[in-house]
């Protein structure tokens, strides 16, 4: 099923740039926008009656689950404020309401409780309230801190933080390399289609060597695609540049860098950031036109002088989607058969936490470092930590197969 909605995904996600992109070259780029707009609006409503069909369906969806009883004491008093507990602790103590008939002796238990409760409900209500929601992610994190998948999980977390994807940082990069809008959109969807083999592989591979292992073939195949990417760096029209990075270079041995790499890169957009020149060209200077955007000081019809780079780096960002997304379902499969019913929501919620987390670190890394010579230093970095992600994947299957090899 995980696998069957992959293929569906990664299907509208061929689709939809074709339909959009034609959309935008009959018409406008407005009427694109005001298609994208209506499009979501009935899909809304769409989602909205399906979601209902399923709540309806599924009875148990619509039970709560049973809550701590303490826990349950302690929200009801955070939402009253300190002097209506302690009167109803008075009040209790008094009228016999909890079986007072023999005085219970003061322990320091007790006496700990009483101070405990005293401290929380003398807190105004909006530090009770973050106070429960740290304790929440507290517990939340202890319940994904102690699955047998924990290594799995965090491995696909550390994927996140990458630029070698189909998002707005790649296609912005590619087009300071020259490459055309049309042809991005064709790359996006052989990107797709790469992917959706990725889900049939996933599927043929548990088949024949198990979850475990399908994983590691996973994560082998998107590592030695990646290698590709890195090989990009350093090949012919590479627009980085370290000495940008390293002004405590002496000015002779800067000049010299400097004058050898931009032969190199005549061909990007002069987005350097400096003193005297901002980071992009001035709004006055930019033609908006009916599917582009031209720059004045950017020659139309400008070619790099070599395009080897480039097609390194899309031939390994395309072909490791394979592995991407097998790896990807190897890792869902693993979080819905290993964790128990009552703390699935809980965990999942946390490992989507720390997909965000480490996706926004990825679009810190690139406002550390947003020129176009700066994207090697990136993509390095990207294959760093999904290095790091599968090692812990790695590790993972290790402690799965000797714990299977004793179990046996």
């Amino acid at each position: 099923m995980n696998a069957t909605m992959r293929r569906i995904d990664q299907v509208t996600n061929i689709l939809a740039p074709l339909a959009v992109g034609q959309v935008m070259t009959l018409a406008s780029n407005v009427v694109g926008c005001g298609f994208i707009l209506g499009w979501n609006l009935v899909s809304l409503i769409v989602e909205f009656f399906f979601l209902s069909r399923v709540y309806r369906i599924v009875p148990a969806l619509s039970v709560k689950p049973p809550v701590v009883e303490e826990d349950q004491v302690y929200l009801q008093r955070m939402e009253r404020s300190p002097q209506e507990v302690m009167d109803e602790i008075a009040l209790s103590r008094t009228s016999g309401e909890e079986n007072v008939a023999q005085p219970q002796p003061l322990t320091e238990g007790n006496c700990n409780t009483s101070l405990h409760l005293k401290e929380i409900t003398d807190l105004p209500l909006c530090f009770r309230r973050f106070r429960w929601l740290v304790s929440t992610c507290k517990d939340g994190w202890r319940a994904y801190y102690r699955q047998p998948v924990f290594l799995a999980g965090m491995g696909l977390a550390f994927l996140y933080t990458t630029v070698l994807g189909f998002d707005c940082i790649t296609t912005g990069y590619a087009y300071t390399q020259g490459i055309s809008g049309s042809l991005l959109s064709l790359l996006m969807g052989v990107s797709a289609i790469t992917g959706l083999m990725g889900t049939v592989m996933f599927t043929r591979l548990r088949k024949t060597y198990g979850l475990v292992n399908t994983g590691i073939i996973s994560s082998c195949l998107h590592l030695g695609c990646l290698l590709l990417c890195v090989c990009s760096v350093f090949a012919p029209g590479s627009p980085m540049d370290l000495s940008l990075l390293m002004p405590y270079f002496t000015s002779n041995s800067s000049a010299e860098l400097g004058g050898m790499v931009s032969q190199r890169q005549k061909h990007t957009y002069p987005l350097r950031g400096g003193s005297n020149q901002p980071l992009l060209p001035d709004r006055s200077s930019i033609h908006w036109t009916n599917n582009t955007v031209l720059f004045d000081n950017v020659p139309s019809g400008t070619a790099p002088e070599s395009y080897i780079s480039i097609i390194l780096l899309f031939l390994g960002v395309i072909t490791a989607r394979i592995g991407l997304w097998s790896f990807d379902l190897t890792v869902t499969q693993l979080l819905q058969e290993n964790i128990c019913e009552s703390e699935r929501g809980v965990v999942n919620g946390v490992q989507s936490s720390m997909n965000y987390l480490m996706d926004l670190l990825h679009f810190i890394m690139v406002i550390s470092a947003p020129q176009p010579q700066h994207f090697g230093i990136l993509v390095i970095i990207s294959v760093l930590f999904i290095t790091t992600g599968h090692t812990m994947y790695f590790l993972y299957a290790h402690k799965a197969k000797r714990k299977r090899r004793l179990d046996t």
